[in-house]
């Protein structure tokens, strides 16, 4: 009779599917976010070369100090 009454509330508890729950909904998250990084990293490394080729480019004028 004890065995039943144990069985009647594990079946009752849902505890352990909420958090079934939340580990489907993090890694369903995860997976989209390395979807998306796969997608734009080609358009990320061009932009940050030509942003390096600009840097190199630039022929910055010194400021004086000015100072005391």
């Amino acid at each position: 009779m004890q065995f039943l009454n144990l069985v009647k509330r594990f079946n009752k508890d849902e505890d352990g599917a909420v958090t079934v729950d939340w580990v489907v909904l993090t890694a369903a998250v995860v997976g989209l976010g390395l979807i998306v990084m796969g997608a734009i990293r080609p358009a990320i490394t061009g932009l940050s070369g030509n942003i390096a080729t600009q840097i190199t480019a630039a022929n910055p004028t010194p400021v004086s100090g000015g100072g005391n």
